[in-house]
């Protein structure tokens, strides 16, 4: 407990256990770290991948292959990393491996993997699979995908055809090469979380001068009996009769709902040495019973007679005025039941994006194939969204132009038909905005209604089809209303406060997550 603090205010700030995380990376990170602050499972999700082979081709002339598979990380530059390599599996064509590799799942990052299996020789069978050289190995075969297509898969198992890289090269159709199935667990051992409201009552004073400055740690006990502390809640300023904020625990951090837990309640001292006031020792269990009966435990506090510790019994009590559960399902909960992400984008179409035959406009095609700032967007949101949607086609709009011989839409389908919307993959949405650029003519106003219209009845649509879809549109302009700008109706009626928030790409573009708001 001991950190020295310079003044009071900063030490309680942060002996408390419910301010924000203060350390943190990313937007992202500083959100898992404050729903891990909360007994919450956390926005990053770990999961643990096991391995299994089916028809390697036997490259051995006496006995069958020894495989073993190498597991790499491919960064967006291509750059490939080595992450992991299992163990060697004698004579074994289908082997099933027992090494496991653990990897952070993030959902708005393509997270891609490659694996590549190799007959390790003979002479090499007592070595350190860490200190092969692959070199002297013999290659088997490899495969490639995303962590993304693997979990959603309803049964988290995704099997990829083995291919060697000289395949490609001299035949058109590669050999079978056998198969490899990869399967993903989400490592969680509880997803319960418990909501706590602690109060005490007749707190002995430890100020001379006034009264107590309270707060609690909640330790889990470790084998061996060393307590570690789990949870804090915030110091109460001169209260002799304290009541704590909520405090969230979960299942998976205390061990399990009979643990022991051991609740102390603290004086806070600005020199660090805080003194304690009382204890209890109690699972989560007897804090659910002290709940229902309303009673209060009474604290103790270890007292040395002689060589010998025995605990006094005081007047203090601890009171659960609140006990609650609840189940936090994870994203990847949903998908295993079924449940899709629909990705819609609407484009922007209106001249202020300057003439798209010039190289100043945002519409600008280069020859290089060098992407605009509209096709990077559509291609950084939508690589990320597709391996969520089963059927891959996704509604396209233009809004803001005026189609040949047609008078200005604000809701126009960018594929060109009258009659549909929808567009095949990533490459159809791609394809459709390009073609568009050559058959409107850049107009105006900027309206969003009609678009958000047309998506807003596709999904209630499906919702009145009891759909387990949650539909994503995304509205690539250049407007933006954080400027003083406040966005503006076709009738003219002026927005009373800024409710749309814009995210720049050119400030995101470089970086390896694109965020989301």
């Amino acid at each position: 407990m001991g950190n020295c603090c310079s003044d009071s205010g900063g030490g309680m700030t942060a002996v408390g256990g419910t301010a924000a995380p203060t350390t943190a990376g990313s937007p992202n990170q500083a959100v898992d770290l404050f729903l891990k602050s909360r007994g919450f499972l956390g926005l990053f999700s770990q999961i643990e991948l096991s391995f299994s082979a089916s028809d390697l081709r036997d490259r051995d002339v006496l006995s069958k292959s020894d495989p073993m598979l190498v597991v790499y990380t491919k960064a967006r530059d291509g750059a490939v990393t080595e992450v992991c390599r299992t163990e060697v599996v004698l004579n074994s064509l289908s082997p099933a491996w027992i090494t496991k590799y653990t990897i952070t799942y993030q959902f708005e990052v393509v997270q891609t993997l490659q694996f590549r299996i190799y007959d390790v020789d003979t002479q090499f069978h007592n070595a350190d699979v860490k200190m092969l050289k692959l070199e002297e190995q013999q290659f088997l075969g490899e495969a490639t995908c995303t962590l993304s297509e693997i979990v959603t898969k309803p049964n988290r198992s995704l099997t990829l055809e083995l291919v060697r890289r000289e395949d490609s090269i001299t035949s058109t159709r590669p050999q079978h090469r056998g198969k490899l199935t990869v399967h993903a667990e989400e490592c969680i051992n509880s997803k319960t979380t418990t909501e706590l409201i602690l109060r005490c009552s007749d707190l002995e004073y430890k100020d001379l001068f006034s009264r107590n400055d309270p707060f609690l740690v909640i330790s889990k006990i470790m084998e061996g009996g060393m307590p570690i502390p789990v949870c804090k809640t915030e110091v109460l300023k001169n209260e002799m009769k304290p009541e704590w904020k909520p405090v969230f625990l979960n299942i998976q951090q205390v061990g399990s709902k009979d643990s022991p837990l051991i609740i102390e309640c603290f004086n806070f001292n600005n020199n660090g040495k805080h003194d304690l006031i009382g204890k209890v020792q109690k699972s989560l269990s007897d804090l659910e019973k002290l709940h229902s009966s309303g009673q209060g435990e009474y604290l103790s506090l270890p007292t040395a007679v002689g060589h010998n510790y025995h605990s006094k019994i005081l007047k203090s009590q601890l009171f659960v005025d609140k006990f609650s559960e609840c189940v936090q399902y994870t994203f990847l909960d949903y998908l295993a039941g079924g449940f899709e992400l629909n990705f819609m984008v609407a484009v922007d179409f209106t001249a202020s994006n300057g003439n798209p035959r010039l190289p100043d406009s945002l519409h600008y095609i280069d020859p290089s194939g060098r992407p605009n700032a509209y096709q990077r967007a559509i291609l950084e949101v939508g690589e990320v969204l597709q391996f969520y949607d089963t059927d891959k086609r996704f509604p396209a709009w233009g809004f803001g132009a005026r189609p040949i011989d047609g008078p200005v839409s604000h809701c126009f389908n960018l594929n060109g038909s009258s009659t549909y919307c929808e567009v095949e993959g990533i490459h159809g949405i791609m394809t459709a905005y390009t073609s568009a650029l050559f058959n409107v003519s850049l107009a105006g106003p900027t309206l969003f209604g009609p678009v958000i219209s047309h998506a807003a009845q596709i999904a209630g649509q499906s919702l009145a089809n009891r759909g387990q879809k949650y539909f994503i549109l995304l509205i690539i302009t250049i407007l933006d209303a954080d400027k003083g700008e406040r966005l503006e109706s076709s009738s003219g009626r002026v927005a009373s406060r800024d409710i749309v928030q814009f995210v720049p790409l050119k400030d995101l573009q470089s970086k390896t997550i694109f965020y989301i708001k």
